[in-house]
């Protein structure tokens, strides 16, 4: 559901004032593209992973909360890196960094708990998914961590910070990694 208000609260951010120019509109489009296919992805981590969790745990608890304001914040500081007040575009930048980089970290201790296999949450095959996809997450937490140093909000590539083409690593590894390898993004209970 949040992941649903974050979308709206996307749409609803472009709205304020209207674009001016053929490439403010792009840019404004580039923008919803960009956290629509971050929360979707988010989203189908998620979902698989709570359709496995146990809900009546605080642990799990405490966490789905600080992930859902993490999501929830995506929006607004997305906008603001391409569209908000040029002083504190950098801020923001560090900001949506810190943002992808707790989400990244909650979403691999989500597939820490369910690939302890002593937890019998899955079979053993089905707990080295959950490890490789614990281990791919926590790295690229340590990717986002990293490219939070101010470096890679001044260093440019084709025009574009760093930084925000790092942004699109965990993307990259979710999406390549499920048209290449299906089956180390999805499972199947018996």
């Amino acid at each position: 559901m949040i992941f649903g208000l974050s979308l709206a609260i996307d749409s609803i951010a472009l709205l304020p004032t209207a674009a001016t120019t053929p490439d403010d509109m792009n840019r404004r489009i580039l923008i919803f593209a960009f956290a629509f296919l971050f929360l979707i992805t988010a989203w189908l981590i998620y979902t698989t992973y709570m359709s496995v969790l146990p809900t009546d745990s605080s642990t799990v608890t405490f966490l789905n909360v600080a992930l859902l304001l993490l999501v929830a914040l995506i929006p607004y500081l997305l906008n603001n890196v391409v569209i908000g007040d040029p002083a504190i575009r950098d801020y923001s930048s560090g900001l949506f960094t810190l943002d992808l980089f707790g989400i990244l970290v909650i979403l691999a201790f989500f597939a820490h708990i369910i690939s302890l296999e002593e937890n019998w949450m899955v079979a053993p095959d089905l707990a080295k998914i959950f490890r490789n996809g614990r281990n791919r997450m926590a790295l690229l937490a340590v990717l986002m961590a990293v490219s939070f140093a101010p470096p890679f909000g001044q260093w440019t590539l084709l025009g574009v910070q760093v930084r925000i083409l790092l942004w699109t690593a965990p993307l990259i590894s979710y999406w390549l990694g499920r048209a290449l390898r299906p089956q180390s993004r999805t499972y199947k209970l018996a």
